[in-house]
């Protein structure tokens, strides 16, 4: 792995923001930034040697506008460009697992649907080994976003996204904000509608365990105000609630596949649709 930050460049709106959004990251990181197109030719049995060439110098003035444009707008940052021929999803996937993070454009539909995440980015998502971020155009909102939220299922390993929380909120120099959402058993019926307070003990014992989680890295980093939490309800409503107000969010993502490809779990692909907010998606386990 280099220690350098890729972003996915197409020419789209959403795209331009991520490459404007990816240098500001890898100025925190003070690590190269790479732009990548990808020259995704039209599937078909014979295609006409000149077209491959317009889609070559198409990428290329693109990537040179963009990369003079990044020099320009941060002076001092490191910024190369990757020029590749191929499936999208498939070489920002090979991108993304030699790089420290990932970013995408994602194209936003409205401050009120969100994101709406193409078959380019959800497999580059679904399949990284690396965090990839998925970056709006813009979100529309006027409040000054003041935290990073944090999704965390403490039941299961999750080091790497609270590593990964931390060192971010460190560079950022913002308060964390962790949330981990659980839902009642389904013997509890309508009690858990009738008695507000049914769950709280479990709730508190669930925060208590969060809190147990974060304080090797509260010590490592103690300049982060880290706050926990733990609340009764859908984790993936919970999560896009909390998102509104937020700067960023971190989610995890479980190494599992199925039969048609890699897997995004509900959770995350919710706060990916829903977010106002860049979201970074962190694999797990």
């Amino acid at each position: 792995m280099t220690a350098q930050v890729i972003v996915g460049l197409d020419g789209s709106e959403e795209s331009i923001a991520a490459v404007g959004w990816a240098a500001d990251e890898a100025l925190r990181r003070q690590v190269p930034l790479g732009l990548m197109c990808v020259e995704e030719l039209p599937a078909a049995p014979e295609i006409p040697v000149v077209q491959i060439d317009e889609a070559a110098e198409r990428a290329a003035a693109l990537l040179g506008e963009n990369v003079e444009r990044v020099r320009s707008e941060h002076p001092g940052l490191e910024v190369f460009a990757v020029q590749t021929r191929g499936r999208a999803a498939e070489e920002l996937t090979a991108a993304a697992n030699e790089a420290d993070l990932t970013v995408l454009g994602s194209r936003g539909l409205g401050r009120a649907v969100g994101f709406f995440v193409g078959s380019v980015s959800l497999g580059v998502v679904g399949a990284a080994q690396r965090p990839v971020a998925l970056v709006r155009a813009a979100d529309g909102r006027t409040a000054v976003p003041r935290d990073i939220v944090v999704g965390v299922d403490v039941r299961r390993p999750c080091e790497a996204v609270l590593a990964f929380a931390f060192a971010e909120a460190a560079r950022r120099d913002l308060p964390l904000r962790f949330l981990h959402s659980w839902t009642l058993p389904p013997t509890y019926g309508y009690g858990a509608l009738m008695d507000p307070a049914l769950g709280v003990e479990q709730s508190q014992k669930l925060a208590g365990d969060l809190d147990g989680l974060l304080a090797p890295l509260r010590e490592r980093y103690p300049e982060v105000e880290a706050t926990a939490k733990a609340v009764v309800g859908s984790p993936a409503l919970q999560m896009a609630e909390a998102s509104r107000e937020a700067e960023l969010v971190i989610v995890g993502r479980r190494n599992r596949r199925v039969p048609l490809g890699p897997h995004l779990g509900h959770v995350a692909q919710a706060v990916i649709h829903h977010s106002p907010a860049p979201v970074v998606v962190v694999p797990l386990p």
